[in-house]
């Protein structure tokens, strides 16, 4: 065990090392950027590892296997995020467990989200409206040009707070077409806040992964969600 912690330290440590050099190069500050630790492939002693070196945003795609995570690693210092596809009959079991959904992809999901914190008396449910930027139709996600109308049909659900957009790349193997895509989440986020209404917040942008999450931050992300990188080297 403490092999995987010694690695998952280092590892984290380069994460962090390339984090700031990203936000360097386009007169950022590192400081403000969120990064989420992807867990969905890492064993239990290198979620534990991360989780004590310091790393306390954790991320998972499934909502059955982050119910499993969050009661495994029921840490009052952990927040948990869902970054996968939500279904609405997993809405309720999910949202008392996460500290913000980024993959808010259609207005009847953010209804469900609504309605299910309503019912369980919680406070509004941070949510991230997750944008298919690359167009890709095996990919989740709003289109581009419906967020506008959506707008205010969100600002009316008082138990949802829209804080931000999320997307992945369409291929992020390639970094000009990464580039692409994060600066056209970036764009739009900026289009839409000129005209937004008062209860929506455009301030978050959750982009980037262990491939691309540089490229991502040069862009503008605020949030990077980081599995491979993070647990390279630690699999059971």
């Amino acid at each position: 065990m403490p092999d995987v912690a010694r690695r998952v330290s280092r590892n984290l440590d380069i994460v962090r090392a390339r984090i700031a050099a990203a936000a360097a190069r386009v007169g950022r500050s590192a400081e403000p950027i969120t990064l989420v630790a992807v867990t969905k492939y890492a064993p239990p002693a290198a979620i534990r590892a991360v989780v004590d070196a310091g790393c306390r945003d954790l991320g998972e795609s499934r909502p059955q296997q982050l119910w499993q995570r969050a009661t495994e690693f029921a840490h009052g210092a952990v927040h948990w995020h869902l970054i996968g596809h939500l279904q609405r009959n997993k809405v309720a079991r999910t949202l008392p467990l996460v500290s913000l959904v980024h993959s808010c992809d259609s207005l009847r999901l953010a209804q469900a989200i609504d309605t299910a914190a309503a019912e369980q008396h919680g406070p509004p449910v941070p949510v991230l409206l997750e944008v298919n930027v690359s167009h890709d139709p095996a990919k989740h996600g709003l289109a581009p040009d419906e967020l506008a109308g959506l707008l205010p049909a969100l600002a009316g659900l008082g138990h949802v707070k829209v804080r931000g957009l999320m997307a992945m790349a369409g291929r992020a193997d390639d970094p000009a077409a990464a580039r692409a895509d994060f600066r056209g989440l970036r764009e739009l986020r900026d289009r839409l806040r000129q005209a937004c209404p008062p209860a929506i917040v455009l301030d978050e942008l959750s982009m980037g992964m262990s491939g691309d999450f540089d490229v991502a931050i040069e862009e503008g992300a605020t949030i990077v969600r980081v599995g491979s990188a993070l647990f390279e080297g630690t699999s059971e």
